[in-house]
C-alpha cells in the first residue's frame, strides 16, 4: 500500500518596498519541477526527491509557494499633524508544482495517484497564494486606515508596528492552514483515491 505523506508547504514571507501602483498589487507565478517514475511508489518517491527546497532547512517538498509582500507608504505633514496620504501595497506569489515526464509507461494505478496527488498539491499551494492575497489588502485597509500623528516620525513607527503585526498573523494563517491539512491528508487522499478507484471500475 502507499504510504502517503503530507505535501508541506515551503513558505517565504517577507517585507520590503514597492516601487509603482495605486492599490494592492497581486501577481501570480508558476514554475515545475520534473517528476520521473511510472509506479505510484516511485512517483511519490520522485515528489519528496525532486521538489523545491526550503532554503531556510535545505529540507525537499512536493510543492511551495513563495511569497513576497512590499510596500510604498507616503505621509503628509500638516502642522502638528502627519498622516498616511498614500499607500501601495504589492504581492508576488510563486508556486512551484510537479510536472510529469515519465507518464507514457505508466499503469492505470500509477495515472490515479498522479492526478490525486497532483491536485492536491496545487490546491494545496493556491490556498496559500489565497491566504497571501487576503492578508496583503488587509494590510494596505490597516495602513489605510491609521489614525495620523504629532509627526512623521511617530507615524512612521506606527506603520511599522501594524506592518509587523499583520504579517504575524499572515504567518500564523499559513501555519493554521497547514496543521488543518496535515491531520486530515492522510485520510482525504485515501477517500479520494478510492472513490476515483471506484469510478475507474465502472467506467465512470
Amino acid at each position: 500500500m502507499l504510504g502517503i505523506r503530507l505535501a508541506l508547504t515551503a513558505l517565504i514571507l517577507s517585507l520590503g518596498t514597492a516601487s509603482a501602483g495605486s492599490e494592492t498589487i497581486v501577481s501570480k507565478s508558476y514554475s515545475y519541477y520534473p517528476v520521473g517514475g511510472q509506479t505510484a511508489a516511485r512517483l511519490e518517491e520522485e515528489l519528496w526527491r525532486g521538489g523545491p527546497a526550503l532554503e531556510e532547512t535545505g529540507n525537499r517538498h512536493p510543492g511551495a509557494t513563495r511569497i513576497r509582500i512590499s510596500r510604498e507608504i507616503s505621509f503628509e505633514q500638516s502642522g502638528n499633524r502627519c498622516a498616511v496620504s498614500d499607500v501601495i501595497v504589492k504581492l508576488d506569489t510563486r508556486l512551484t508544482l510537479p510536472s510529469w515526464t515519465d507518464s507514457s509507461g505508466a499503469d492505470r494505478k500509477a495515472r490515479l495517484v498522479w492526478r490525486t496527488l497532483s491536485s492536491d498539491i496545487k490546491r494545496h499551494e493556491e490556498r496559500h497564494a489565497e491566504i497571501a492575497r487576503q492578508w496583503s489588502r488587509k494590510l494596505e485597509t490597516a495602513l489605510r486606515n491609521l489614525r495620523p500623528e504629532p509627526d512623521c516620525v511617530r507615524m512612521q513607527a506606527e506603520v511599522e508596528a501594524v506592518s509587523r503585526t499583520i504579517l504575524e498573523k499572515h504567518a500564523a494563517d499559513h501555519e493554521r492552514f497547514d496543521r488543518v491539512e496535515a491531520a486530515s491528508f492522510e485520510r482525504r487522499i485515501r477517500r479520494i483515491l478510492r472513490y476515483k478507484a471506484q469510478q475507474m471500475e465502472t467506467g465512470g
